[in-house]
């Protein structure tokens, strides 16, 4: 293996997952003792999902702004200590659930206190003020209207934009968006004031972790939700008819998963309209999400070769068809604007030569998710799957034990026909007790550039830990919290390890 390669290992753990004694994991002490923690594991790496703020159904892949942070993550015991906030503020919380998330609970408790925090910050003249005044112009490509679309979701009962808003609002026009604007001013800062706090404390926060010497993975969905400010505010950059309404949605064909496919509902992009523009709203994206984080994971990597355009209406993803993107060009003007870039491709799901090409030209490594090794057929055989085995693997792969759309893998072990279990703990070499870490070993020592572990399965927790079940409205999907005491010095110790016996020390072979 050649000297200067970088072996690393990470944690998966969402923001939202940590402890706190309100409701939801947030960038409160909590969020700095889990660095340390974290740290201590001698793993270079925590993965989180995406930041933005989530609608309906809490799903950090659809938010309503894919500039924006999710404000329920602003710490309110911080802004207690700027004086934002009293401290009998935050002493008749509600009994939140320590292990899971009431998203809906969380928001109509927290909301009013962050708000009368923005409202108090905004009633200071000081240096402070002028850093904010200094942010919104800084950040004023989409913070003004995300703004004026978090007012007009509150003032029309989270309807549709494009379906139950006033047509002059819908489309935006002039007149009556500057009239929206005057009228509602100090609502519309308080939105801005809100992004401000998340802003100086996930900063406050990233800097913490990274002098800890951890980077930061984000999260990056291909697609945006079509109820977002994104679309109200871009809506020439999606596939629309002559009346401005989508005309084509986002999703996977028939597979032998699903007869009917999968269909996600997103708008699809016009890459020619983003062509022309030498692709400047990506770029932005892109700029925005990598002063959050130091990596980033690009969801649906696939899609940058071709994606799947399903028509509007349909009730099924079997009608699509399969349209180029021209990811070649934008890589190219990605490069060309960043130099190099840290990116993992998720290349998961139908991939073809194509796709492979434009990962492996751009040196981006792929994923690879051990769960997927083993399978039982129609006929009750049992499959060995080489390519997520970990004895195949390449290189340049990030490797995971599962994901945050898989079970955990106790719970995926412990569901399996008798036949695979018995193939799984053979492949292994260990008893059933012993098979988390059995499959987190054989990660670790395998050739992947980088193992990633999910948090449950280092507290080897079942399936009642899952974080999501895809294509589902699960009411516990991305609920899932890790309890204070559970991440324990012994757990910390077994990881470690691992990260010296694997030489994933994020270190290169001079330096170690």
């Amino acid at each position: 293996m050649n000297s200067k390669y970088i072996r690393n290992a990470g944690i998966l753990l969402h923001i939202t997952s940590l402890s706190s004694d309100y409701g939801i994991g947030d960038l409160g002490s909590e969020a700095y003792r889990m660095a340390d923690w974290i740290a201590s594991t001698g793993v270079g790496l925590w993965q989180v999902l995406p930041l933005g703020p989530t609608g309906f159904g809490n799903s950090p892949y659809a938010p309503r702004s894919t500039f924006a942070g999710n404000e329920l993550l602003i710490s309110l015991e911080q802004l207690v200590y700027e004086g934002l906030l009293d401290q009998h503020d935050l002493h008749d919380h509600p009994a939140f659930a320590r292990d899971h998330v009431d998203f809906d609970r969380v928001i109509t408790w927290k909301l009013p206190l962050l708000k009368k925090a923005a409202r108090a910050f905004l009633d200071r003249i000081s240096l402070q003020h002028k850093a904010f005044q200094e942010y919104c112009a800084k950040q004023s490509f989409w913070l003004e209207d995300y703004a004026a679309f978090m007012v007009l979701y509150e003032t029309y009962a989270d309807a549709r934009w494009f379906s139950h808003w006033p047509v002059a609002l819908s489309k935006r026009e002039p007149k009556a968006l500057d009239a929206f604007r005057v009228e509602n001013h100090q609502k519309l800062e308080e939105w801005k004031v809100l992004q401000f706090f998340f802003e100086y404390q996930w900063n406050a926060f990233k800097l913490y972790v990274n002098a800890k010497g951890l980077k930061l993975v984000g999260d990056v969905p291909i697609f945006v939700a079509a109820d977002s400010a994104d679309t109200w505010s871009n809506l020439h950059l999606f596939k629309t008819d002559a009346q401005g309404r989508f005309s084509a949605v986002s999703g996977v064909p028939p597979d032998i998963f699903s007869e009917s496919g999968q269909l996600w509902g997103n708008p699809v992009y016009d890459w020619d309209v983003l062509k022309k523009d030498n692709y400047g709203w990506w770029i932005k994206r892109l700029e925005r999400l990598f002063t959050l984080t130091d990596i980033l994971r690009i969801d649906h990597f696939r899609g940058f070769d071709a994606y799947y355009e399903i028509p509007a209406g349909e009730k099924t993803a079997e009608n699509g068809t399969w349209v180029a993107a021209g990811g070649e060009e934008f890589f190219k003007v990605v490069r060309s604007h960043f130099g190099p870039v840290s990116i993992i491709a998720e290349d998961l799901g139908l991939m073809n030569a194509s796709v492979e090409r434009l990962r492996d030209d751009n040196g981006f490594p792929g994923m690879k998710i051990f769960q997927f090794g083993f399978s039982l057929n129609d006929k009750g055989e049992c499959n060995y799957y080489d390519d997520f085995l970990p004895h195949n693997w390449d290189e340049n792969f990030v490797a995971y034990t599962g994901t945050h759309d898989n079970n955990t893998t106790l719970g995926w072990f412990t569901s399996l026909a008798e036949q695979v279990k018995q193939m799984v703990l053979a492949y292994l070499g260990c008893r059933e007790e012993e098979v988390v870490w059995a499959m987190i070993r054989a990660l670790m020592l395998s050739h992947a550039r980088c193992a990633v572990i999910p948090m449950q399965d280092l507290l080897e927790k079942d399936g009642r830990a899952r974080f999501n079940y895809p294509s589902s409205c699960n009411d516990s999907n991305w609920s899932w919290r890790v309890e204070k005491e559970e991440c324990t010095d012994t757990i910390a110790a077994k990881l470690a390890h691992l990260v010296r016996i694997s030489a994933r020390t994020g270190k290169t072979g001079d330096d170690a």
